[in-house]
C-alpha cells in the first residue's frame, strides 16, 4: 500500500469519536464460507485481546464469589491451590457426575482446536466453547498432563470474552466497530493464569494435554449437564525470533487510477511498526508517525539488514531502504536507494518497486520494475482495496555495483513477473507469473466488492530461475503451483529449502477473501492445502529462522486481520492455527508479519532520519489544524532547516502567515522562495493554490501576473492565472490565459482540456467541443476529456453522442464514479426518448450508490431519478428525499433541483431535464 501525504493547506480533522468494540469470539472453523459472502456467524476463532478494556466488577457467584477462577492443583508443587475444602469437594461431585454419565450433550470446545500444537514459549491463549445446557452457570476444566504429573482441575465462571478497546483517531466515516454475531457473542471464555498455562506447557511436551470442559449448575454440582474435550501439544521446538509487521487503520478512500493507496492521507501517520516476541504479553511499537507510507519490509537471513518500501525523500514512490540493524536504528539518506535509477524504464515512467525483498545475504535486492498494476478500492473496509500487477519485470539492486539491472529471463515484457523471493542459498528465485496485459480491460465494468468478476481477470503461476550472480537463465514452473486453474502467488521457501508455501485464490494476488495457504515441494510436487488455513483470507506468511513455525495473517475474526502461528513438522505438516494475542487493538489491523532472525532486545526503536523533514512538516499541518500557528510555523522552520529544497514547508510557512493575517509576510516569503527554486513550476503552482485555498483571488492574480513579467513565457502562470479566474466566475478572462498556455506549451493535452472548459461554462460548445477533441487527439485515453466532451455533446442536444462519449470515459477508468453517473443522468433523464433507457441507468446507479455507501446526494439524485424513469415513484420519491438529507447548503442549486425533482415524482412524472442545466449539477463535481 502506498500514498503520499497532502502538504497544501490546513484541513479538518475528523472529529474522533470513541467507540468500545466487542471483538466478540472465533474459534472452530466451519467449513469454508463463499468468499463474497459477510462473515460467517458461525466462525469462532479467539478474540485478539489488545487493549481490552479493564472489566467491570463482575456480580458474585454462588461458588466463586467475584473470581473469575479457581485453582485445585493437589500434588503439582507449581501450581498453587486457592480452592478450599468446600469446592474441593464441589469438583469430586462433579468428575464423579461426569464420570459416570457415559453420554452427556457435547460441550463445543472452539479453540483450541483439537491437535493444537502451541510454541513452548508463548503466552497464555484463552479457551472458547459453546455451551448447550441453558442452565449451565459453571465449568470445571479438567486438565490431565502426561504420566506422573498431577492433574489441574479449574472452576470458571465461564464469562464471555473481553470487549475490546479501540484506538478512537481509527474512527473514521468509512469505516464500522464490528459486531459479534449472535455466536460469537454467545461463547463462554477461559484464561488459564500463568502457573496454570506454565504447568500445561510443561506437561504437554512429550504427550498431549487432555483437557475436558464439564458444565454444571453451580447448585446442584452432583449432576453434570455437558462435556467437551480436547487435546493439545507443545512443541520442543521455540519459535526463536520475534516478529516485525505493520499496524495499521482501516479506512478506505476512493480509487485513484493506477495508485496503491487504500488508505487516505490522514490514516497513514497513523500506521505503526511493531516487533512482537510471543513469550511476551505485549508487542513493541518501534516506529509511528510518519507521515508517508512505508511499507512492504524483508530482512536478511542473519537478520542484520532491512529492506523496505519508503515514499520518499522528495515523494519518490519508488525509493527503498536498505539499512543495517541497530538496537535504535536509524535510517539515513544513504540507506535510501531508488529503484527509479533504473536505466531501462520507459520513458516518462514511475516506477514504484513492488513487493522486493532482500537476499539472504543482504547484498542484493530484488523486486518488479517497469510496472502496470490493477488497483480497485472498495468502501466496504472489511476487504477494501484489490491491486495486482499485470505488466512488469524482474529487477535487483546490487550494493556492491550500486546499479539496478533487469534480471534475465524474468524480463519478458509478454509477461508480468512478480512476488520474488530467494531460496535459502541465494542461487535461485521463486516468482509469480502470468500473461501480461493492461491492467484496465476497454469494457470493464467497475467492480463492487472483492472477488467480483468485474475485477480484471488474471491468474498466476511460480516458476523458478537461477539468479546466478544476476546473469539470470531460463524460468522453469513449478508442479503443484502452476497451472492447476487458480493464481498462485507470494510463495515462501523454508528456511531448509525443502518447502515453498504460497498462496492459492481465484483471481489476482494476497489478502483475497478466499485465500488459501498451500505447500509444496520446492523442486515442485503434489501440493496440499494447509491445515492451518482459516475460513477468510490467509496470506502474509513468513518462516521462523529456524523452519519450525510459520507466521501468517487472517481475517477469520473480524475485519480487522490478526496474525497466528502454525507449527511445521519435517514432512512438511502442520498444525491448527494459533492466535498471536494482543498484537493491536481492535480496530486496527496486522499485515506483513516478517521474522527477524535477531533477539528482541536487539531491536527497540527505528526513526527514519531520511524523512525527519517531512515529519516535522506533518507535525506542522497537524498544529496549524488545531490552530496552534506557532508551533506549527516552528515546525515548518524546523523542516526548511533539515530540506532547504522543502518548498512544500515554505508554502506552509506562507500559509500559516496568511492566518495570523500576516499577508505582507507571506508574499514576500512566496516571492523568496520563487527565487531560491531552481525549478519554479511546482513551487509556483502550490503558492497559487495556497493562496486562492485562503480566499486570497486578487492576491493570487497580483502574484502570478508579477510571474508573467518576470517569465513571459512560463505556461503554468498562465494556467493558474486561468484557474483563479474561473474560480472568481470570470471565464472570459479565463479564456484569454488558457489560450496563450496552450500557444506556451502545444504538446500538453491539459492546456486544452482547461480551455475547452472555461469555452463549456460560456456555454461557446462548438469550440469547446473543438478542444476537447484536440486534447484527445494528443492522449486519447484521456478520461476528463472524454467526460467533458461527452457533457458538452449533450449541451448541444447530440445525445446519442453524449452517451457513447460517457460510456467510452467508462472503459478508460470504470472505477471513477462521475463518470458512471453522468451517463446514468442521461439515461435515465435524457428529452429525447430513443436515447433513455432506464433499466440500464437504474443498474448503474445503484452501482455508484453502493460502492459510494449512499453518502453522496448527487449520485442518490440520479438513482431517484432513474427509478422515475422505469415508474418507481415511491423509490424515487424515497431515494430523492435520502439526497435532499445529505446536501448541506439547503439552499443552493443542487438543493433546489432534488426539490423540484421530488414535486416531479410525487406527481407521478419523471425527470426531463439536462444536468448542465443547472448549476447545481454542472457543479456537483
Amino acid at each position: 500500500m502506498r500514498t503520499r501525504a497532502s502538504w497544501l493547506a490546513f484541513v479538518v480533522l475528523l472529529g474522533a469519536v470513541a467507540f468500545v468494540v466487542f471483538r466478540g469470539t472465533i474459534g472452530r472453523p466451519p467449513p469454508s464460507p463463499t468468499v463474497d459472502a459477510p462473515l460467517d456467524p458461525n466462525s469462532c476463532w479467539p478474540t485478539d485481546e489488545t487493549a481490552f478494556s479493564r472489566p467491570e466488577p463482575r456480580p458474585p457467584h454462588p461458588l466463586l464469589n467475584r473470581a473469575d477462577q479457581l485453582v485445585l492443583a493437589a500434588g503439582n508443587a507449581a501450581v498453587r491451590s486457592d480452592v478450599g475444602a468446600d469446592l474441593a469437594g464441589v469438583v469430586r461431585a462433579v468428575i464423579e457426575s461426569a464420570g459416570r454419565a457415559a453420554e452427556l450433550p457435547s460441550l463445543t470446545v472452539d479453540y483450541p482446536l483439537d491437535e493444537t500444537i502451541f510454541p513452548p514459549e508463548i503466552v497464555p491463549p484463552t479457551f472458547l466453547w459453546h455451551e448447550p445446557a441453558a442452565e449451565a452457570d459453571t465449568w470445571l476444566i479438567d486438565v490431565t498432563l502426561r504420566d506422573g504429573m498431577a492433574p489441574i482441575r479449574v472452576l470458571s465462571r465461564g464469562a464471555p470474552p473481553a470487549a475490546g478497546e479501540i484506538d478512537p483517531r481509527c474512527v473514521a466515516e468509512n469505516n464500522e466497530i464490528y459486531q459479534p454475531t449472535a455466536y460469537q457473542a454467545s461463547a463462554k471464555s477461559w484464561t488459564p493464569g500463568d502457573q496454570v498455562w506454565g504447568a500445561i506447557r510443561r506437561g504437554s511436551v512429550d504427550a498431549p494435554a487432555r483437557i475436558t470442559i464439564v458444565g454444571f449448575r453451580s447448585s446442584q454440582p452432583e449432576e453434570a449437564l455437558s462435556r467437551g474435550r480436547v487435546a493439545i501439544t507443545t512443541s520442543r521446538d521455540p519459535v526463536g525470533a520475534p516478529i516485525f509487521y505493520r499496524d495499521v487503520p482501516l479506512a478506505p478512500q476512493f480509487t485513484k487510477r493506477g495508485v496503491i493507496a487504500p488508505l487516505g492521507d490522514e490514516a497513514v501517520a497513523l500506521i505503526g511498526w511493531r516487533l512482537r516476541d510471543v513469550s511476551k504479553p505485549e508487542s513493541r511499537l518501534l516506529l509511528r508517525d510518519v507521515p508517508t507510507c512505508t511499507n512492504c519490509h524483508s530482512f536478511s537471513a542473519d537478520g542484520g539488514t532491512l529492506g523496505m518500501d519508503l515514499d520518499g525523500p522528495q515523494g519518490d514512490k519508488g525509493a527503498y531502504v536498505i539499512a543495517p540493524i541497530t538496537r535504535q536504528m536509524k535510517i539515513e539518506r544513504e540507506d535510501v536507494i531508488s529503484w527509479n535509477s533504473f536505466e531501462d524504464k520507459p520513458e516518462g515512467h514511475k516506477t514504484i518497486g513492488l513487493l522486493s525483498r532482500l537476499s539472504p545475504d543482504g547484498q542484493f535486492a530484488v523486486t518488479t520494475l517497469n510496472e502496470a498494476v490493477y488497483v480497485c478500492n472498495f468502501m466496504d473496509y472489511r476487504f477494501l482495496q484489490v491491486f495486482f500487477p499485470t505488466r512488469g519485470i524482474l529487477g535487483y539492486y546490487s550494493r556492491a555495483t550500486g546499479r539496478i539491472r533487469a534480471l534475465p529471463g524474468a524480463d519478458d515484457p509478454r509477461y508480468v513477473h512478480c512476488d520474488a523471493v530467494w531460496t535459502p542459498d541465494g542461487k535461485h528465485l521463486i516468482f509469480a507469473r502470468a500473461e501480461a496485459k493492461d491492467p484496465y480491460p476497454e469494457h470493464g465494468r467497475l467492480p463492487e466488492r472483492a472477488n467480483s468478476p468485474d475485477e480484471t481477470q488474471i491468474q498466476y503461476d511460480l516458476y523458478r530461475i537461477p539468479f546466478d550472480g544476476g546473469r539470470g537463465g531460463k524460468p522453469e514452473p513449478i508442479a503443484g503451483a502452476s497451472g492447476n486453474g487458480m493464481s498462485n502467488t507470494f510463495p515462501k521457501v523454508s528456511p531448509d529449502g525443502k518447502w515453498i508455501v504460497f498462496v492459492q485464490c481465484r483471481n489476482g494476488q494476497l489478502m483475497r477473501p478466499d485465500s488459501t495457504l498451500w505447500i509444496v515441494p520446492a523442486q515442485g510436487g503434489t501440493a496440499r492445502k494447509m491445515r492451518c488455513n482459516t475460513p477468510r483470507m490467509n496470506s502474509w506468511h513468513s518462516f521462523s529462522p529456524n523452519g519450525r513455525w510459520m507466521v501468517f495473517s487472517s481475517k477469520a475474526n473480524t475485519p480487522y486481520t490478526q496474525m497466528f502461528l502454525t507449527h511445521l513438522d519435517e514432512q512438511g505438516n502442520d498444525s491448527p492455527a494459533v492466535l498471536v494475542p494482543n498484537s493491536t487493538a481492535a480496530n486496527r489491523a496486522v499485515n506483513l508479519p516478517e521474522f527477524v532472525n535477531r533477539p528482541y532486545e536487539d531491536l527497540l526503536s527505528i526513526r527514519v532520519e531520511a524523512l525527519k523533514y517531512l515529519q516535522h512538516g506533518w507535525q506542522g499541518i497537524q498544529l496549524g489544524r488545531q490552530g496552534k500557528l506557532d508551533e506549527a510555523m516552528a515546525e515548518f522552520e524546523t523542516a526548511i532547516e533539515l530540506q532547504p529544497d522543502y518548498w512544500q514547508a515554505h508554502v506552509n510557512v506562507a500559509a500559516v502567515l496568511i492566518k495570523q493575517g500576516k499577508r505582507d509576510e507571506a508574499m514576500a516569503r512566496l516571492d523568496k522562495m520563487l527565487e531560491a527554486c531552481p525549478e519554479p513550476g511546482p513551487a509556483l503552482d502550490m503558492a497559487g493554490v495556497i493562496l486562492a485555498r485562503h480566499g486570497l483571488l486578487d492576491e493570487a492574480i497580483d502574484h502570478f501576473s508579477a510571474t508573467i513579467e518576470r517569465y513571459p513565457d512560463f505556461f503554468l502562470a498562465h494556467a493558474n492565472l486561468g484557474r483563479i479566474f474561473l474560480a472568481k466566475g470570470m471565464p472570459e478572462k479565463a479564456t484569454a490565459y488558457f489560450r496563450r498556455r496552450v500557444e506556451l506549451d502545444p504538446p500538453n493535452p491539459l492546456g486544452y482540456l482547461e480551455l475547452g472548459n472555461a469555452l463549456y461554462l460560456r456555454g461557446m460548445f462548438d469550440e469547446a467541443c473543438a478542444q476537447f477533441r484536440k486534447s484527445l487527439e494528443i492522449a486519447p485515453r484521456l478520461f476528463d476529456a472524454h467526460l467533458m466532451l461527452g457533457k458538452t455533446l449533450a449541451a448541444q442536444g447530440d445525445f446519442s453522442s453524449a452517451v457513447a462519449r460517457f460510456r467510452e470515459a467508462t472503459t478508460i477508468d470504470p472505477n471513477n464514479l462521475w463518470a458512471i453517473d453522468e451517463w446514468a443522468w442521461l439515461l435515465a433523464a435524457c428529452p429525447r426518448d430513443d436515447v433513455r433507457d432506464g433499466g440500464r441507468a437504474v443498474e448503474l446507479a445503484e452501482r455508484v450508490c453502493a460502492v459510494s455507501g449512499r453518502k453522496n446526494p448527487t449520485f442518490l439524485s440520479t438513482l431517484a431519478a432513474a427509478y422515475a424513469e422505469v415508474g418507481e415513484f415511491s423509490r424515487a420519491i424515497a431515494t430523492a428525499s435520502e439526497a435532499l438529507v445529505l446536501v448541506r447548503d439547503a439552499d443552493g442549486p443542487l438543493s433546489r433541483d432534488i426539490r423540484e425533482d421530488l414535486e416531479d415524482y410525487l406527481a407521478g412524472k419523471p425527470c426531463r431535464r439536462l444536468r448542465n442545466e443547472s448549476a447545481g449539477r454542472s457543479g456537483g463535481r
